[in-house]
């Protein structure tokens, strides 16, 4: 599997200021964790075993962790940097996570109880999210919940796609984050990221097999769906 970010996850400097950068880049970056954490419980045991692709830091995983005293998880993630800032990150928590350093594709086959997939799937284009979502839906349980979240935005109309960045800009502006590290974000989005228009983002996870595919989530830029395997 070929999932080459624009980002360098191997680079420490990079990868230590990933969850800060994360929480000022995303509107309700913490409530989408406690909503992850409702709309994941509604289905997932009290003894669930999760599937989180990318580790994020661990901020997600620590969230879910808090909340649910008796889940585990598994965190896939190509970076061995973000693996073992998510461990660090999960403190004593840290034993109710276990780690595949590599693409879910290859990694254990569950099954799982539910899984995530936040600020990911923007990163690769949309075959090799088709491909991805399939490995998931494979390792889950049937009726087993899967929330993604990520950037996706209108892609059609040249200015409306262009209102939408702006409006990203704006937000990163009035969040603080410096007008270079702005320009930079604006490059990313405009130039590397191969983000889908929120309708053919739905049909990719329906494509790959889930049912139910329900979007709870829209700020800006950003949008989450829940699906059932």
């Amino acid at each position: 599997m070929n999932t080459e970010s624009p980002y360098d996850f191997a680079d420490p400097a990079l990868v230590a200021a990933y969850p800060q950068q994360a929480a000022r880049a995303v509107p309700g970056y913490h409530d989408v964790h406690t909503m992850v954490s409702v709309l994941l419980a509604e289905r997932a045991p009290e003894d669930a075993r999760v599937l989180v692709l990318g580790a994020g830091g661990g901020l997600e995983t620590k969230a879910l962790a808090t909340a649910h005293p008796d889940w585990t998880f598994l965190a896939v993630d190509p970076s061995a940097a973000m693996l073992d800032l998510a461990m660090t990150t999960l403190g004593p928590l840290a034993s109710r996570m276990s780690v595949h350093q590599g693409y879910v594709d290859d990694a254990p086959d569950g099954p799982f109880d539910a899984a995530t997939a936040l600020l990911l799937l923007h990163l690769i284009d949309r075959d090799e999210r088709l491909r991805t979502l399939a490995d998931v839906h494979r390792r889950l349980r049937p009726g087993a919940p899967l929330v993604v979240m990520h950037v996706s935005y209108p892609q059609g109309d040249p200015a409306e796609r262009e209102l939408w960045l702006g409006r990203h800009e704006a937000y990163l502006v009035a969040s603080g984050v410096e007008s270079i590290h702005v320009e930079k974000a604006g490059t990313m989005l405009r130039e590397h990221m191969p983000a889908l228009n929120p309708g053919e983002d739905r049909a990719v996870l329906e494509e790959a097999g889930f049912t139910g595919v329900t979007q709870f989530f829209s700020a800006f830029t950003f949008r989450g769906w829940i699906g059932y395997a």
